[in-house]
């Protein structure tokens, strides 16, 4: 994944079986291993939500592999959303947080049909927000809808930001959850999964057929979930949306990550070498840890060393996944993977290009492998192409929730279609059934997608930019091997630095060089960032740019 992670256990059996679970009109009542929980019942869907899953990551537990959750007396109103986990959320989200951020957060809600007594298929899902953003609380996110097509629907919370990665040379020493260290998001999904395991069937739900599905770093979470030895049988199916390219080759270590959070340490006033270092970071306030991390600070960095480390390469929790898909030890479960017509880092990125190659790599060992990409627009945006995130409330049956009033009768079909598929996926492995287009299979020697199209339609066929994301893959391999400054391989950031490959840039586009949101993407290269502005950065601008960087003295 390179750079990707950056964009971007409580043991007991059931206590009993479910407690007036289903066929209800009153608060539905569960009884799950550490109590009873009272939820909720609308339109004919029972919810239960803020749902420990964990004990609260605070205090001493602040740097913790998830803990048991505490036993409750009594029946525990199930009814709201518990807090995101702590951060700063981010105004240009997709999917504005619903509660406050706390760092108690970590807690799972549950949708199904009321009055189901059929064990269901379980979809879990899996939020985005480059590892610092992200909840399960946002009204998109709602597994209402989901749950109407016969479906139970299971979200959750993980530690995002320095909650959800941290490592610390005293941490390391002291190994409190024997080798669980540094990846603790990662933790909280594996934690979240085995709740699903011990409580689910309290709910009406089938804890062996689990399917789990996650979007940007979601995705990637995705593909971490099916290559950690950590989560092998937890789940039965995956599907990843914007999830990158299944590959982790390029993360930091421990050692890295340690060295990231002593500076961060040093900042905050406070010796890696004092002896009581590790206390005292855990005596930081949640604001004093965040200290305004967000989305938006990973393009606008504050100046001096790095504070910030995403997930990193552990090999415990989270495995070099390239050589786990090409030597075949990873869950070999059925899969869906794709991206968006816009998604980030255009055609050759790193989603659209490297959803390609996870299917190609995944179904060259005979894993079922469906591949998609996303070109629809709800009609009230008003311009084409389908940006980052926007599949979401169309995969979730929730466009009306997401366009309100400006919901089209097109957006609604266009939600129904795409959700039945992963009904069906659900409840079979197969995303095709009754009524809809056949969806092959990847194979790489076909090349065929199922393409969600601008048109509102489902439309099965050979991909049409696979030979031209193929020769962008090409000149991205030469680009590099280049060395020279160029448009697909060098940050824009690098390039502003740079006096003479910005005069370049301001010859040719000096109005994306004197943008007031220029610092916003000095993170990213101006290929990716063509997507986004295909007015101004054409190809044979582009091209013009590369061949006047290529003069230049080689990049140190």
């Amino acid at each position: 994944m390179k750079s990707s992670y950056f964009l971007l256990f409580a043991g007991a059996a059931l206590c009993s079986a479910p407690i007036a679970a289903s066929a209800q009109t009153a608060a539905p009542v569960v009884k799950v291993a550490n109590g009873a929980l009272s939820g909720a019942v609308e339109d004919g869907i029972a919810s239960w939500k803020g749902v420990p899953f964990a004990a609260p990551p605070v205090g001493p537990l602040r740097w913790r592999a998830p803990q048991p959750a505490a036993n409750w007396k009594g029946v525990r109103a199930a009814t709201q959303y518990s807090s995101d986990c702590m951060q700063k959320p981010f105004g240009g989200d997709a999917a504005p947080l619903g509660t406050t951020p706390a760092e108690d957060c970590l807690y799972a809600n549950v949708w199904k049909p009321a009055t189901s007594t059929a064990k269901l298929p379980v979809v879990v899902w899996i939020y985005g927000g480059g590892f610092v953003n992200g909840g399960a609380s946002p009204p998109t996110y709602s597994g209402a809808n989901m749950a109407k097509q016969g479906v139970m629907f299971v979200s959750f919370n993980y530690r995002v930001g320095r909650f959800g990665t941290f490592a610390f040379p005293q941490l390391t020493k002291q190994d409190p959850d024997h080798g669980l260290l540094g990846n603790y998001g990662f933790l909280d999904q594996i934690a979240a999964l085995k709740w699903v395991q011990r409580n689910i069937s309290a709910f009406g739900g089938d804890p062996s057929n689990v399917t789990i599905i996650g979007e940007s770093a979601g995705g990637m979470s995705v593909h971490t979930l099916v290559t950690t030895p950590l989560a092998r049988g937890l789940f039965q199916k995956a599907f990843v949306m914007s999830g990158g390219n299944a590959e982790t080759a390029g993360n930091p270590t421990l050692a890295d990550v340690e060295r990231i959070y002593s500076d961060f340490a040093k900042a905050n006033g406070i010796s890696p070498d004092d002896p009581d270092a590790l206390d005292k970071l855990r005596a930081l306030s949640a604001e004093q840890v965040t200290d305004g991390l967000s989305m938006m600070q990973m393009f606008q960095p504050k100046p001096g060393p790095k504070t910030y480390s995403g997930p990193f390469l552990d090999g415990k929790i989270v495995v070099d996944q390239a050589k786990a898909y090409e030597s075949g030890n990873f869950a070999r479960v059925p899969m869906i993977i794709g991206a968006t017509s816009a998604d980030m880092g255009g055609k050759s990125g790193f989603m659209i290009a490297g959803a390609r190659s996870a299917s190609a790599r995944i179904a060259a060992q005979g894993v079922p492998v469906w591949d998609y990409r996303f070109s629809y627009v709800a009609d009230s945006v008003g311009q084409p192409g389908a940006q980052h995130a926007t599949d979401i409330p169309f995969f979730f049956d929730n466009a009306a929730i997401k366009y309100g009033a400006q919901t089209t009768p097109k957006d609604v079909a266009m939600g129904k279609t795409i959700s039945a598929y992963i009904v069906n996926f659900a409840k079979t492995g197969n995303p095709n059934g009754t009524g809809l287009p056949a969806w092959p299979k990847y194979d790489p020697a076909s090349d065929s997608l199922m393409d969600f199209s601008a048109a509102g339609k489902a439309e099965p066929g050979k991909d049409p930019w696979g030979a031209e994301i193929d020769q962008d893959v090409r000149r991205l391999a030469a680009a590099k091997a280049s060395g020279h400054y160029n448009s697909l391989t060098t940050p824009i950031g690098i390039l502003l630095d740079n006096p003479a490959a910005k005069a370049v840039l301001e010859r040719h586009i000096p109005d994306v060089v004197h943008s007031d949101k220029i610092n916003m993407a000095r993170g990213v290269t101006l290929e990716a960032l063509k997507s986004y502005m295909p007015q101004m950065l054409t190809a044979k601008t582009l091209q013009e740019i590369d061949g006047e960087l290529a003069a230049l003295p080689k990049a140190p």
